[in-house]
């Protein structure tokens, strides 16, 4: 029997032999209106997820599958070998100790009576269990198991009302069944028999619906392959990676069949694929003329207007035709190139108009029209962000001049930030927004700039992503990286911080684009000092607010949090040795990041995990004895008094003057090696000597000599962040 506690109920886990052993299926759909296509992915994941957490709820998820799928009208789940019954349950309900069940002649007491009562026994049918505390008596349950059917009735409105959306509606009253589209019908088929339960008004059944126009409407299905059959005779084809497969090979086709190459667009495959049912590749074309216009432009207006791909020759030119992926079987009459081609036209010469209406100011012309843009409320306008943003091109520009980057001219970056957000008042970018930065820099080319202002003002945005590449030269990392520190100080200033579900000014991927940027292009950049001069600007341009300290510390530190993810979830590095390195100090990520490849280089020598324990150790001794590093004490050789601790002091003078030398060659991993090869004389000294001394002299001493320690061999990389196990 299994030991219980005090009274009341609590599970044996025994459960009956009996076992069902038929295997079911359900196959179960969302049926609504058209979701858009950018949260299909998610929600279809989302939806696994909640179908397998509720079925392991339920210790119905032994063995079974769970694939989800989906497509504009509906969001779908195949559910393989599903136990028809729940297992019975054995439990054991405790109840009072036997000493207090029965009297000296063994007749049950009233506390027993009571217990076989409410538990609806016999006094006779009770029995006894041996716990920790003693021999109690007990009553048997046996919770009986439910149907699959009982119990996907129940949890499949909850597996719906659990999918989370960036908003959603209500289509049967305010206080009605939200969605992020109207649902028009349930599907729920288990082992071939309907389910019974609603959502949102809507009863489930055996039904479903084809494609909205090449459907024949109201489909019954009983499984899940007659579900795949039917839909896909009446244009659904349900799984998105055969819907994937299909444009793939529609496009490669047509490309080829025109001598043509597509531009390469991942984004824009997996897009179509969930905006169409049934997708099919159509060509298209457009007057020559407009291929006049920049490719940034042809490509942006196609992809991300009009949802088409574009077509380069062997040269990698763009070519005058399209492919765009319809949810249709075949365009028989010609009638839908030719509405695509009619539309693609109209956008096109609107970027024509565009341009020719913009080239007739220069840039610089539209820095005037930016003080009617706002940037933040209580940070101003778009003309003050640019002013705050060409003083921290000037101050890094000056930096990396003064360190030896010959490249780095403050004149350039002065002008670039003065010109890259003037295509924010354009009227290109205010029909594209899209294109913004990537205007500046070809209008900027277009008007004469320099190439190296040019590219910088297209670049500065970048990088967008972990992916996307840093700016192309020394003036577009400066103006980009301005741009950025501006943006995170201003709104850290004014209370505008990330939240877990809000980052309305994009900080956090502001912070990936500063590490990055410096780390990729080795940028000598102190963090403190480039977050000083972004509160400087602040404090100096509108608004003219200044920064706390509080929250300067907190900027930095928002800042290097992202460094850390970037070092151990791209780069690979262990979660503590990006601790153990940080805690050395992080001013430089440059020199961060080769003070991390040494560490990773030489953990697994012989003498680092030992050491790295030892220093561990000195540090909860420190923080025990609440003595600080150095607390202006200084080690005193005569108060000595055991040949470990003489060792130790000549060995660590010694490695010290060495490792300083290693560590101002930049050649970490040697300065590292000398650390290391302390570990005999640490190992020494603390198995021949007591560190907390009864003479409070001596004890003071050996506490000095330990953050002596700490201090000068933690400059590298602080060895007590190393998850080694402790020596005993």
């Amino acid at each position: 029997m299994t030991p219980a506690g005090n009274h009341g109920a609590k599970k044996s886990g025994r459960k009956s032999e009996s076992k069902a052993e038929k295997k079911l299926e359900l196959v179960f759909e969302i049926g609504c209106e058209e979701i858009p296509a950018g949260m299909l992915p998610r929600a279809t994941d989302e939806l696994r997820t909640n179908i397998t957490k509720l079925l392991t709820a339920e210790n119905l998820m032994a063995g079974v599958t769970v694939e989800t799928f989906s497509g504009p009208r509906r969001l779908s789940a195949w559910v393989r070998g599903l136990t028809a019954k729940q297992e019975d349950v054995t439990s054991d309900v405790t109840g009072p100790p036997v000493s207090v069940a029965f009297d000296k002649a063994g007749a049950p007491t009233r506390a027993a009576l009571s217990f076989a009562e409410k538990q609806g026994v016999r006094v006779e049918d009770l029995h006894r269990i041996q716990t920790a505390k003693g021999e109690y008596l007990a009553a048997r349950q046996v919770r009986r198991g439910r149907t699959a059917e009982e119990i996907l009735n129940e949890i499949l409105p909850r597996a719906i009302h659990d999918l989370t959306w960036p908003r959603s509606m209500t289509w049967t009253g305010i206080d009605g069944a939200r969605f992020i589209r109207p649902i028009r019908w349930l599907l729920a088929v288990l082992d071939g028999r309907p389910l019974k339960f609603s959502f949102g008004g809507v009863s489930s059944g055996d039904k479903t619906f084809g494609h909205r126009f090449i459907g024949k409407g109201e489909l019954t299905v009983r499984n899940f392959e007659e579900y795949e059959k039917k839909l896909g005779s009446n244009g659904v084809i349900v799984r998105p990676q055969a819907r994937r497969e299909k444009i793939e090979r529609e496009l490669a086709q047509l490309a080829r069949k025109n001598g043509f190459q597509i531009h390469k667009d991942a984004a824009l495959e997996n897009l179509v694929c969930y905006l169409n049912e049934y997708p099919t590749v159509i060509e298209g074309e457009f007057d020559k003329e407009f291929l006049n216009l920049p490719d940034e432009i042809l490509v942006t207006v196609m992809r991300d207007h009009q949802k088409y791909f574009a077509m380069e020759n062997n040269r990698g030119e763009l070519a005058p035709n399209f492919l765009a992926v319809i949810n249709l079987a075949r365009d028989s009459r010609g009638l839908v190139r030719a509405g695509h081609e009619r539309v693609l036209r109209a956008r096109f010469a609107d970027a024509q108009f565009f341009w020719a209406a913009d080239q007739k100011h220069p840039l610089a012309d539209n820095l005037a029209k930016l003080e009617r843009v706002t940037y933040e409320s209580r940070l101003g306008s778009y003309r003050d962000k640019v002013e705050r943003v060409r003083s921290i091109a000037r101050w890094l520009t000056e930096q990396w001049y003064s360190s030896g980057m010959i490249e780095a001219h403050m004149a350039e970056a002065d002008r670039a930030a003065e010109l890259a957000k003037c295509d924010l008042a354009t009227e290109m970018v205010r029909e594209f927004p899209e294109l913004q930065g990537i205007v500046g820099g070809l209008y900027a080319r277009a008007q004469g700039e320099p190439d190296e202002v040019a590219d910088a003002i297209y670049d500065h945005y970048r990088p967008v992503g972990l992916t996307d590449p840093i700016p192309r030269n020394v003036t577009g990392c400066a103006v980009a990286l301005a741009d950025k520190l501006d943006s995170i100080a201003g709104c850290f200033t004014v209370g505008v911080v990330p939240t877990g579900s809000s980052d309305p000014y994009a900080l956090r991927r502001a912070a990936l684009g500063i590490v990055k940027i410096i780390m990729e292009r080795k940028l000598p950049v102190s963090l403190s000092l480039a977050v000083g001069a972004a509160a400087k600007a602040l404090l100096v341009h509108k608004p003219k607010k200044g920064m706390t300290t509080e929250q300067e510390a907190q900027v930095l530190e928002f800042i290097l949090e992202r460094a850390r993810f970037i070092l151990r979830d791209r780069d690979g590095f262990a979660y503590d040795e990006v601790n153990a390195v940080f805690r050395a100090g992080a001013e430089d990520l440059v020199d961060a990041q080769k003070r991390l490849v040494a560490l990773k280089s030489i953990r697994k020598s012989k003498n680092f995990e030992p050491l790295a324990v030892s220093f561990k150790r000195v540090r909860k001794i420190l923080e025990k004895a609440e003595l600080g590093k150095s607390e202006g004490r200084r080690v005193q050789p005569e108060l000595f008094d055991h040949d470990a601790e003489r060792e130790l002091y000549a060995a660590m003078r010694e490695a010290a003057a060495r490792v300083q030398t290693a560590k101002r060659g930049g050649r970490y991993q040697e300065a590292l090696e000398i650390i290391a090869g302390l570990r005999k004389a640490v190992d020494k000294f603390f198995e021949d000597v007591m560190v907390m001394a009864e003479d409070e002299r001596i004890r003071s001493n050996r506490l000095t000599l330990l953050s002596e320690l700490l201090k000068e061999f933690t400059t590298v990389a602080d060895f007590s962040e190393i998850g080694a196990e402790e020596r005993r």
